[in-house]
């Protein structure tokens, strides 16, 4: 018997399981923590790093009071958070602002230039992340914070990802330049990739903007995949958890990643991490490049395979708006779904509501329902939009196929498939196969699979995956439902092309301009109320 915790940030809170070699998942607790918006930039989202850490030392005191656990049985500690969410640090590893939480969407513009750059300057990184680079991104979050904050750049040491820095200051590490930083989030989110030499070249992250001169150098270190060591627990860590100084911590990666090694993910399996967002999860056996996705990197997922990554900006969140705007709840909306035919609502949502995060990679869109009659219910609307996010789900996957990804099986983790059979239901009819849900919540099941394997319970991540991964459901495609959602999906992909590209159609350019009008407006407004 052995006992580890495996810990998952989210967005809102941060979780921290107990779990057993032999009896499994013992138990979890939560905590939360603040999201920082401002209703004068709609794409800002940022958070405390002191929060967060406030937060896992109340949440693992908590369910070791709840277990009845020792903190001297707890063999290893292994992490997993949002990203891209990006800190920029001094050279003792201070924070100089709060992390750029992975739905911080201030970064387009800087985004746009670094894929413009990356095209005309012909860097072969760019075709390994799809083609485009994201708002959601490093670079683009650095580059942004370099230009809006002039007065801290010669304090600038390095900038790190969330797993990165959680890891380096359990560990105590105080020089940026000790710090092992996660193949998972370098290569899915900052363009390294091993066999190109790492990270972009000094010269091409010079022809984006100069003030990105010498961050290269800043941002240098061990890259290594989460087999590997971040370090060991810190006296001063150990005493604030309660647990023992001097455990194993494995270098940590996003979440999603290792909720897919926590439904038992093996190759050619792709698994869709609904939450808040979407990210579709794939282990590949070989590195099929797929224009429009968030990246192919080798040992993102499993060590010893390749991983890719793709996903929707919003899923549960454009559920909870929707809720939220008819005064209610969604678990309270969701009652009735269950009589719901394919097509019955009479609408079509096109799920950009936070913007497009795969295939097109566009954060200047917003999101569409078409079909509004007088007596169209906020139940046709939560219907229609569980129903666009399979569809979309579907395009990415269709594009997957098209370039040669294998897929073999449909895993539906995160939260929401958990308590949501209708959405998992509406899923297998849209894409035309059965989807696997797993029987219990998952969440933190990869990170304690990655805290087996650093106390080297386990010989294997397989065998580690075969004890401790639960069991799946199966829902299977219903044949009366899916003509009807083949029917409805050509639609939507013709909309979803015609709409979402600017580039294809006359009609790509009308949300972009909403969305120019409704910022410039809001500039306007500002510089009146400062006058």
């Amino acid at each position: 018997m052995a006992i580890v915790a495996g810990v998952d940030f989210g967005t809102l809170s941060v979780r921290v399981s107990l779990v057993d070699s032999e009896r499994g998942l013992l138990d979890s607790a939560v905590e939360e923590y603040p999201l920082h918006r401002t209703l004068d930039d709609l794409d800002h989202a940022t958070q405390s790093h002191e929060d967060q850490m406030r937060s896992l030392a109340a949440a693992t005191r908590s369910v070791l009071r709840r277990t009845g656990v020792s903190g001297e049985e707890v063999l290893s500690i292994a992490l997993d958070t949002t990203g891209s969410s990006v800190i920029p640090v001094d050279a003792q590893m201070r924070p100089l602002n709060e992390y750029y939480l992975w739905c911080d969407h201030r970064a387009k513009a800087e985004a746009a230039e670094i894929t413009e750059a990356a095209h005309r300057e012909g860097l072969e990184a760019i075709k390994w992340c799809g083609d485009a680079y994201s708002a959601e991104w490093g670079f683009s979050k650095l580059l942004h914070w370099l230009r809006h904050n002039p007065g801290k750049r010669e304090l600038l040491g390095s900038a790190f990802e969330n797993c990165d820095m959680v890891a380096a200051t359990l560990c105590g590490i105080t020089d940026p330049r000790k710090v092992r930083r996660s193949v998972c989030a370098m290569g899915h989110k900052w363009l390294w990739n091993a066999s190109l030499g790492g990270l972009p070249p000094e010269d091409f992250l010079v022809k984006v903007d100069p003030l990105l001169a010498g961050v290269r150098g800043k941002l240098q270190g061990d890259y290594v995949t989460s087999d590997h060591l971040a370090g060991h627990l810190s006296a001063q860590w150990a005493e604030r958890l309660g647990v023992r100084e001097g455990i194993p911590i494995p270098v940590g990666a996003f979440d999603a990643h290792w909720d897919a090694i926590g439904v038992g993910a093996r190759t050619g399996d792709m698994v869709n991490v609904i939450g808040t967002s979407t990210c579709i999860i794939g282990i590949t056996a070989s590195p099929n490049l797929v224009p429009g996705v968030c990246g192919v990197v080798p040992g993102s997922v499993h060590p010893s395979h390749i991983g890719i990554e793709a996903g929707l900006s919003a899923v549960g969140d454009i559920f909870s708006a929707i809720a939220r705007r008819a005064g209610t709840d969604v678990k309270t909306l969701c009652q009735g779904l269950d009589s719901y035919r394919a097509g019955q609502s009479g609408l079509l949502h096109l799920t950009w509501d936070n913007g497009d995060r795969t295939v097109l990679v566009n954060p200047n869109l917003r999101g569409v329902t078409l079909g509004w009659h007088l007596l169209s219910s906020p139940q046709d609307n939560l219907m229609a939009a569980i129903e666009g996010t399979a569809f979309h789900t579907r395009i990415i996957l269709d594009r997957m196929s098209e370039h040669g990804v294998s897929i073999e099986r449909i895993i539906n983790a995160g939260g929401i498939p958990q308590k949501n059979d209708r959405l998992n239901q509406v899923y297998a009819d849209v894409l035309g196969r059965p989807v696997l849900v797993p029987s219990s919540n998952v969440v933190g099941v990869g990170s304690a699979i990655f805290a087996f394997m650093a106390a080297k319970v386990f010989p294997t991540l397989e065998e580690a995956q075969a004890r401790i991964s639960p069991p799946c459901r199966t829902f299977f495609p219903r044949p009366s439902e899916q003509s009807v959602y083949d029917e409805l999906y050509g639609l939507f992909r013709r909309l979803y092309f015609m709409l979402g590209d600017p580039g294809q159609d006359s009609l790509g350019d009308i949300l972009p301009t909403l969305i120019r009008l409704k910022e410039m407006v809001g500039e306007t407004s500002m510089e009146g109320a400062l006058t």
